[in-house]
């Protein structure tokens, strides 16, 4: 299934110098889904010296002309759906639904950043000079980098990509090992939008051979990851010797409070399906779940019947509502997780073990856990797995100083129907998106990323743009 692409280098796709492959295994059925190219560190730097080749014309485009180079690139990504999609459910086991929305939000990045292309602003401030005037300009950064995790194999891409060609950057994709092939379908994608050679390219492989000459050179001007907190800490400093940009969304923590006065029904109806999303496997989900003393009874029953009418199977199945675990890595983090709450004194409502139902792949039930407490590590660890770990608490003062108790600052939310309750929430949470009464965070229109130890910068938006730009102060006397 990878055989048309590769690496993608200098406009064409190649093997590997070494003629080295790798395989890449289905988390459904653990055999091989097919092989891909390791690239060398040869390999890497070919890609870096493209790119900076390609910036060197790509920057000079017109703004609108990069503009109708997305829109195409997002025509060719609707020709192409059904193709991506099957290829994100295969690499990572999600629902085949759940892929098509990705691939969705990944044609809306290209669209947004078409648009915003044509939108990036300078502006004039009157000089004290006589006969002067100030000009403000924004040049693309130079050849950026992005590092992207397996979870959301094409959004995480897009992402850094769309902004990226939007600003006038040149760029290279290193993707997760696990989920290559989707990668590769999106640059081939942006074929479509008849780039100067070089502007994009892709490698795959092992650190030492594709991270590490990116951020040992110095033409790589900007590096943008999705991934852990302790990958993300030493890109910040790999990157210090050589200056580069530095944007990361990483990993989270989420609260979410279900106030005494919420919708019940809507609360949960949206809850369950939003938790088990991808297995769990997504930063923004929420992972510690404070509801308050009067409803916990209730939302629990209705949480557990809910969470234990969900269809596990492989996620090409049309049927399915939640796939496998990424890997047998994944899945023996979530038992330790799991074990580790219940020797401190949890209870499992359901689930709490392996999908008895599968003899392969790596499914792991989804899982409720009550009587859990701060302190332990479900709560205080981002488990990035189907596990909704449920406590009680009895005041606003008091939910509010808990829900904060964490290094981490992705997202978070709150179920209420109060206006005053849900202002005070968005103003207290520490976090770089909270939402009150829903989970719809992820949205091209719309900048996402965190704070604290979730991570710097902003993907989306008008803001997303940013930083892919340097600003340029001209001081004109005429």
């Amino acid at each position: 299934m990878y055989e048309p692409y590769g690496l993608f280098i200098a406009g064409e796709w190649r093997p590997s110098v070494s003629g080295d492959t790798a395989p890449v295994f289905s988390p459904v059925t653990e055999q091989p889904l097919g092989r891909v190219p390791m690239a060398t560190r040869a390999d890497t730097e070919e890609a870096i010296a493209s790119a900076a080749r390609g910036f060197a014309e790509w920057r000079s485009k017109q703004a609108f002309e990069r503009a109708e180079a997305l829109h195409a690139i997002a025509d060719e990504m609707i020709r192409r759906r059904p193709e991506a999609a099957h290829m994100i459910s295969a690499e990572t086991g999600k629902p085949i639904a759940q892929s098509e929305r990705e691939w969705n939000l990944s044609i809306d990045q290209f669209r947004w950043f078409a648009e915003e292309a044509r939108r990036i602003y300078g502006r004039l401030i009157e000089s004290r000079v006589p006969n002067g005037r100030f000009e403000v300009s924004h040049p693309p950064v130079g050849v950026a980098a992005a590092f992207t995790a397996w979870n959301f194999p094409a959004a995480l891409i897009a992402r850094k990509v769309a902004p990226a060609l939007a600003a006038g950057c040149s760029i290279i994709v290193r993707p997760s090992s696990q989920t290559p092939g989707v990668a590769m379908v999106m640059i081939d994608c942006l074929r479509a939008g008849k780039l100067p050679q070089g502007v994009a390219n892709l490698v795959v492989g092992a650190t030492a051979s594709t991270y590490q000459p990116i951020m040992d050179s110095a033409v790589v001007r900007k590096v943008s990851l999705t991934g852990s907190t302790r990958v993300g800490q030493q890109m910040i400093r790999d990157a210090a010797q050589t200056m580069k940009k530095v944007a990361m969304e990483l990993g989270g923590n989420a609260p979410l409070i279900v106030y005494d006065d919420a919708d019940l029904e809507a609360a949960l109806n949206a809850t369950v399906p939003t938790k088990f999303a991808n297995a769990g496997q997504v930063c923004v989900t929420p992972d510690r779940f404070f509801v308050h003393e009067s409803i916990h009874d209730a939302f629990v029953r209705g949480f557990v019947e809910r969470t234990q009418a969900l269809k596990l199977g492989d996620g090409l199945d049309p049927a399915t509502q939640m796939g496998p675990l990424i890997n047998a890595g994944r899945v023996a983090e979530i038992e330790a997780i799991v074990d580790d709450a219940v020797s401190h004194g949890a209870h499992v409502e359901c689930g709490g073990k392996r999908a008895p139902a599968f003899a392969q792949g790596h499914f792991y039930a989804p899982t409720v856990l009550t009587e859990v407490s701060d302190g332990m590590r479900v709560f205080d660890q981002e488990n990035f797995g189907p596990i909704a770990a449920i406590t009680r608490f009895t005041s606003d003062d008091e939910v509010l100083a808990r829900a904060n108790a964490s290094d981490m600052g992705l997202s978070a939310y709150a179920f209420t129907t109060s206006a005053k309750r849900a202002r005070r929430t968005v103003a207290e949470l520490h976090a770089g998106m909270v939402g009150i009464n829903s989970f719809a965070l992820a949205a091209s229109e719309a900048p996402f990323g965190g704070t604290k130890y979730s991570g710097m910068g902003r993907e989306g938006g008008s803001e997303g743009i940013a930083d892919y730009l340097d600003t340029k102060l001209a001081q004109i006397v005429l």
